[in-house]
């Protein structure tokens, strides 16, 4: 019976863990607790959500970790302003939920993605191996087969997108790939979501691959940016919907 206990215990901790931590930005978020306010202290805390101070402790440890929160040193734990936050985090992406159009986040990683995705795109067309335009194309075809299924096309979308900065073959680029993959998933999220119909999308995304294959990097160039317009159209569709039904943003469970 003790050892059933125990293991009970050890599968119900990391559940509890994340969900107090999630509590707590939540508040974050919401301005409970705004911009430099201390948070309650441990014991109020753990009163609070009812549990130990261990695992208020390692929430704020993992708040912290994200840029959210700075631990003060007899004094207690102080909310950081919001630009101070990992935005690219999804965990910090998913706690925001649908205030990330108020802090027009999706609107700064859209012109990040102007910044980069084109000229990635005609450096792809330059330097792509056959393997990396099949990946892309992969994920192309998927995209495809998936209209009607929101989360299934996102995920391909941004698969697609991935491929493309890492078959740049530019080290920053790819490194970025993985940098902004939670941020790319819930602004390409908000943007499929918007619309009934991707066959516009889907047809700009084949163009582009048909660059890559034919090395022609001005088309490739054109192409991205084709692909950025209709996504800023689509943002703007979810913008105008908000007000009436928020959509659901992707849970990027770790």
């Amino acid at each position: 019976m003790r050892m059933t206990t125990q293991a009970e215990s050890n599968v119900r901790r990391p559940r509890v863990q994340k969900n107090v931590t999630r509590a707590i930005a939540s508040d974050i978020c919401a301005e409970v607790f705004p911009a430099g306010a201390m948070l309650p202290t441990e014991n109020e805390l753990c009163l609070r959500h009812g549990v130990s101070r261990t695992v208020i402790r390692e929430s704020l440890k993992i708040l912290e970790s994200k840029g959210m929160v700075r631990g003060r040193s007899r004094i207690g734990t102080q909310v950081c302003p919001r630009e101070e936050w990992n935005i690219l985090d999804g965990q910090v992406l998913e706690w925001i939920g649908p205030r990330i159009f108020e802090l027009d986040l999706l609107g700064s990683v859209l012109e990040a993605r102007r910044a980069i995705e084109p000229f990635a795109a005609e450096c792809a067309a330059e330097r792509a191996t056959v393997q990396e335009v099949a990946e892309i194309e992969r994920a192309w075809q998927t995209m495809r087969d998936a209209e009607g299924d929101v989360a299934r096309f996102t995920e391909a979308d941004v698969a697609f997108h991935a491929a493309l900065l890492r078959a740049s073959h530019n080290r920053v680029f790819m490194q970025l790939a993985g940098i902004i993959q939670a941020a790319l998933q819930f602004s390409l999220h908000a943007s499929n979501a918007a619309v009934d119909a991707h066959g516009e999308a889907v047809a700009v995304h084949r163009e582009l691959i048909e660059a890559l294959r034919l090395r022609d990097g001005a088309t490739a160039r054109a192409c991205s940016r084709r692909m950025l317009d209709l996504a800023a159209r689509d943002l703007a569709v979810a913008e105008r919907k908000r007000p009436l039904t928020t959509t659901a943003l992707p849970s990027n469970e770790c």
